[in-house]
């Protein structure tokens, strides 16, 4: 049975991110999948906790390929302003974890794209989306992290990576902008778009004030989330980082929408 949000003790990614995902339910799921598309937090060539070490990337990919035949893809769209989304899967070590598991890497920020529409989306009546995104069973990797403008930025802000700035660098020099101005209602809108099938957060260790750098939460957080309900998983995330998950208009947004956030 697949589960909509589960929360374990960290032991260590190799140990608990299999026994995670079985907790869930995803084996059955994972197997019947054509093409598994694995979306880590990327944001830029920072090491972690800003970014998801890439020992948990190698535990998620290890575990679709013991229950999957499925193509393995790691994709990312970095806003850094001055690294490719390639530059920086070689400086965290992406580039070895995908030669040692034969996976591809892509970079989403120039990936080919479909264009999707929905009237109800008040930000993004349209939405340039890569067309991959749209065609795998996405796992959005995160990491637990408080964001100064999204409050936390989780498995849905996660999404924002998806973005490709040909479309969405619109002013400044991050090159996904265009979300800024109103941020939550943006991620909010991305994910009606589309939302992750698999949500995972690392919260080993979580950066309590800020995401892209400062203090991490003390004492760590020392749990893994995941869940088939990412407004579930999140709210949960926002829960471990002192945040009602109700003060997060993305999430609130979300619920009952998207997925359910619970009490």
């Amino acid at each position: 049975m697949q589960k909509p949000c589960i929360a374990t003790p960290f032991s260590s990614y190799q140990e608990t991110v299999p026994s995670l995902l079985q907790a869930v339910g995803a084996p059955g799921l994972l197997s019947r999948q054509s093409c598994i598309l694995i979306k880590p937090n990327l944001v830029n060539a920072s090491p972690p906790p800003v970014t998801l070490p890439v020992a948990a990337c190698e535990a998620l990919v290890a575990a679709c390929r013991r229950w999957s035949k499925a193509r393995i893809v790691i994709a990312e769209g970095s806003g850094d302003r001055d690294l490719s989304t390639g530059e920086i899967f070689q400086r965290l070590g992406y580039e070895r974890l995908a030669r040692r598991y034969d996976v591809d890497l892509v970079d989403l920020n120039n990936a080919e794209l479909v264009e999707l529409q929905n009237p109800l989306c008040e930000v993004f009546p349209t939405f340039m989306m890569p067309r991959m995104v749209m065609d795998s069973f996405v796992i959005s990797a995160a990491v637990l992290k408080a964001h100064s403008l999204a409050e936390v930025t989780l498995s849905m802000k996660n999404m924002i990576g998806v973005a490709p700035p040909a479309y969405y660098q619109q002013g400044g020099h991050w090159k996904k902008s265009a979300f800024h101005a109103q941020m939550h209602r943006s991620i909010f809108e991305l994910n009606r778009y589309r939302k992750p099938d698999l949500a995972f957060i690392d919260a080993s260790v979580g950066l309590a004030e800020y995401h892209l750098g400062g203090p991490t939460c003390e004492p760590p957080v020392d749990k893994l989330l995941a869940g088939f309900d990412p407004v579930a998983v999140d709210a949960a995330g926002s829960e471990l980082l002192g945040i009602p998950w109700q003060q997060v208009e993305h999430i609130r947004l979300a619920d009952g929408l998207l997925g359910r956030a619970g009490k």
